[in-house]
């Protein structure tokens, strides 16, 4: 078994504190990416499982074994870097091999796995180029099949792709997931990227200031978020947030702000009687708003009156930044869309997939 646990690990730099006392259990062949907006501390808690980094407090277990204080060549992890870094002087062979070559194998193992994990890779006709003869793809792919010949119990991976153009990220994702898929292994992932979290992810970590915010599988934490950081961090475009107030009409309830009131629907009011006459904040995803002269009217789906500021057209879809007031939201609309800049437009808001945060905790409601 090759699962990781990590039990009140902190790390501070003097007296500020980059990891604060998180908890994390990483099972057995899961594919874990740590996610969040620079400086959160996910690649500090990366960096200490590898044991490049010494933490302050807490223990760190890979496997059974506590290896808080082992140094990181007896941990038997392999770590990816974002940089590569390949030595410019040797061949693929000699980069994929060296961690082998240097602990003695037998050069016909040696061989056996370089080239295992250079047909696993696609790399198998570039063993006798040098780095500098490689595209960013191709380098990539050279410092996981090093990872890979080494056959450790866990790889960790510290934003590996964020060096390549969008095309090839998204070529990359798909090898990953396949890879993982055949190895079979622990994988801890760092990116700051969330769709790269959210399509590669058995389970997703969400960080910042150095905590985790919320723990779980990819849809439940888009469905479900916690908080109003995790909500406002995970998907694309952002989810909008309107400040608003959640009084009593007609019977009902409804959030009321500067530019709109929108019911919410009776079968969710029972889940936010506990916000009757707060300030709190609305949020809804762009995805969940569409134009009202081409979506036929449903139960739960309210009236919004904005005037579009920009207008993007990205192909599958036309993104429409609009003002509400003084507030902007953002929808995804068809991209066949009549919408135009300085345009006044009628959006339905589906309130069925509305989400209520405290203004205070931003915990959500």
């Amino acid at each position: 078994m090759a699962g990781i646990l990590l039990k009140n690990v902190t790390k501070k730099y003097g007296k500020v504190p980059a990891v604060d006392r998180i908890n994390l259990t990483v099972r057995d062949m899961e594919f874990v990416v740590l996610v969040g907006p620079s400086g959160c501390g996910k690649s500090t808690t990366l960096r200490m499982i590898a044991g490049l980094e010494q933490a302050t407090e807490g223990q760190i277990y890979i496997g059974d074994r506590d290896v808080s204080n082992v140094p990181p060549k007896n941990r038997d992890i392999a770590m990816v870097f974002q940089n590569y870094a390949l030595y410019p002087h040797m061949n693929v062979y000699k980069n994929m091999s060296f961690g082998l070559r240097i602990r003695k194998f037998p050069k016909q193992e040696i061989d056996k796995r370089v080239e295992e994990a250079a047909k696993i890779l696609g790399i198998g006709d570039l063993l006798d180029r040098k780095p500098k003869e490689l595209s960013g793809g191709q380098r990539q792919r050279v410092a996981m099949g090093r990872a890979i010949v080494r056959q450790p119990q866990a790889f960790l991976f510290d934003e590996p792709l964020s060096n390549l153009d969008a095309k090839l990220r998204v070529q990359m994702r798909a090898e990953l997931a396949r890879l993982h898929q055949r190895l079979k292994k622990t994988i801890i992932y760092v990116t700051h990227d969330q769709v790269e979290a959210m399509t590669l992810a058995t389970q997703i970590v969400v960080m910042n200031q150095g905590q985790i915010m919320q723990i779980g599988a990819p849809k439940d934490v888009y469905k479900n978020p916690g908080n109003r950081f995790v909500a406002g961090f995970i998907g694309s475009p952002a989810m909008n947030f309107l400040n608003a107030r959640v009084v009593e009409r007609d019977g009902g309830l409804a959030v009321k702000g500067e530019g709109f009131e929108l019911t919410i629907p009776d079968n969710l009011r029972a889940n936010y009687m506990k916000a009757k006459n707060q300030d709190a904040v609305f949020g809804i995803r762009p995805e969940h708003i569409f134009d009202r002269k081409e979506k036929q009217p449903f139960q739960g789906g309210e009236i919004l009156k904005v005037t579009v500021d920009v207008f993007e057209y990205v192909g599958s879809e036309t993104i429409l930044v609009a003002k509400c007031a003084s507030d902007q939201i953002i929808a995804c609309m068809n991209p066949m869309t009549e919408a135009r800049p300085q345009g006044e437009m009628e959006w339905i808001v589906d309130m069925n997939r509305m989400y209520l945060f405290d203004r205070s905790t931003g915990e959500v409601f």
